[in-house]
C-alpha cells in the first residue's frame, strides 16, 4: 500500500510504495530491512490497484532495489504503467544498479527524479553485492535522466577529492549524507572529513544532511 513517510526515511519524501518486495539481492550488510522477515521477490499485484494521490512525493521501492538484476522486466513495466497514470506526483527511483535505468526509457512520469546510493568512492565487495561506486557513477551519465540524485548513507570513510570527482559527474539536483543507523560497525569518516566534503559539494549542488549524521558530527 502506499504508506506515508516515516521514521528514518528522505525528510523530502512523503511517501513510500513497494509494489515489488522480498530479499533485496545485493544483500548489503548494513541494509535496515534485514531487521524483517523478507521472502523471495515478488510483485504484490493487490498494490497495483492502490490509489497513489495527486501531490505527492513518492519513492517506489524503498524496501527493496526494483531495478536489481533478478527483478522481472515485467514487473518493472507494471509498476511504471501505475505511477503514469498518477502524473500529479513526483517519484524517486532510487538503485544501485542504475544500468537498467536507461532499459525503460520513455515509460517513466514526467516528473521523475533517479537516484542512486554512494557511499563511498572505495572498494565495497566486503559489504555489497551491487555495482561498485564507479559503475554506479558511469550508468547515471545518460542524457534521458533529467533530474538525479545522490544519497550517502551510510557514510564510509572516503578520499575526499576522489569522491568529490565522482558525485559531480552525476550533475546531481541535490545530494542526501546520511549515517549508519544500525549499529553495523562500519568504517567512519571523521567529523572534520565530511565537513569538508559537505563544504566542496555545496559548490555545486544542494546538500541535505539527515538527523542520524549529527552522531559523526562534533
Amino acid at each position: 500500500m502506499l504508506n506515508k513517510q516515516k521514521g528514518n526515511m528522505y525528510a523530502f519524501v512523503t511517501h513510500t510504495w513497494n509494489p515489488i518486495r522480498g530479499k533485496c539481492p545485493h544483500d548489503c550488510s548494513y541494509c535496515y530491512m534485514k531487521r524483517f522477515p523478507q521472502g523471495e521477490l515478488r510483485l504484490d499485484e493487490k498494490s497495483l490497484k492502490d490509489n497513489l494521490g495527486e501531490g505527492n512525493f513518492i519513492f517506489v521501492g524503498s524496501s527493496t532495489d526494483m531495478f536489481a538484476e533478478d527483478v522481472p522486466n515485467e514487473w518493472i513495466i507494471k509498476v511504471l504503467s501505475k505511477c503514469q497514470n498518477y502524473e500529479g506526483n513526483t517519484y524517486l527511483f532510487q538503485s544501485k544498479n542504475p544500468s537498467r535505468f536507461w532499459m525503460f526509457s520513455g515509460r517513466y512520469p514526467r516528473n521523475t527524479i533517479f537516484g542512486t546510493t554512494l557511499e563511498t568512492n572505495r572498494d565495497m565487495k566486503n559489504i555489497s553485492k551491487a555495482q561498485s561506486s564507479k559503475a554506479r557513477v558511469s550508468n547515471m551519465q545518460d542524457r534521458y535522466m533529467q533530474k538525479t540524485m545522490i544519497t550517502i548513507e551510510p557514510i564510509l570513510d572516503f578520499d575526499l577529492e576522489p569522491f568529490v570527482e565522482m558525485i559531480k559527474q552525476v550533475n546531481p539536483e541535490w545530494v542526501n549524507i546520511g549515517a549508519d543507523s544500525q549499529n553495523t560497525h562500519l568504517l567512519e569518516p571523521s567529523s572534520e572529513k565530511i565537513e569538508a566534503l559537505v563544504k566542496e559539494l555545496r559548490k555545486f549542488t544542494e546538500v541535505k544532511l539527515k538527523d542520524n549524521l549529527k552522531r559523526l558530527l562534533k
